[in-house]
């Protein structure tokens, strides 16, 4: 018997919506500043940071590649805080969410980020690990730091096959 698939689909910000945000200049509000000569694409994504000692993070990120068909096994939540990864560069990469049910991740989605997007995943939002495709890629990511557990992990038996 074959593992439960999902199919990849296209990142758009309306079919992430239920999940966060996509990060992209494409569509953003943007002014001058700088006399002009830099463009700020501004608010992109709401930043969550939950707790008394909380504080906003910056990292980079350095994803090792995956192949397709992908066995997904392992997904994950942080329930203090947002997390946003953008790519340096222009890797191939998959953003792996979940709906949740009953405190477990269901209707599971695939997202093909285009060029030139990354995600802000919300709060306590079932996502995949980073998943890159191809070749090791960077990515700069900000979520939460302080006290508090704001990692769960939970493993899926059997694992879903992830594919074009």
């Amino acid at each position: 018997m074959l593992p439960p698939r999902i199919l990849i689909e296209p990142l758009t910000r309306e079919a992430f919506a239920p999940f966060g945000q996509v990060i992209e200049t494409e569509g953003a509000h943007h002014y001058p500043i700088n006399a002009g000569m830099t463009e700020r694409f501004h608010d992109l994504a709401k930043i969550e940071v939950e707790g008394e000692t909380a504080r906003p993070l910056i990292s980079i990120f350095r994803g090792q590649p995956y192949a397709l068909p992908y066995s997904l096994a392992l997904v994950e939540r942080h329930p203090l805080g947002s997390q946003a990864f953008f790519p340096l560069g222009e890797p191939e990469w998959l953003v792996i969410v979940a709906e949740e049910d009953a405190g477990q991740p269901v209707r599971f989605r695939a997202f093909a980020p285009s060029a030139g997007q990354g995600v802000n995943i919300a709060r306590n939002t079932w996502h995949g690990v980073l998943t890159v495709l191809g070749t090791a890629a960077d990515f700069l990511v900000v979520d939460r730091g302080g006290e508090g557990n704001n990692l769960e992990e939970f493993h899926l038996d059997p694992p879903i096959r992830v594919d074009r």
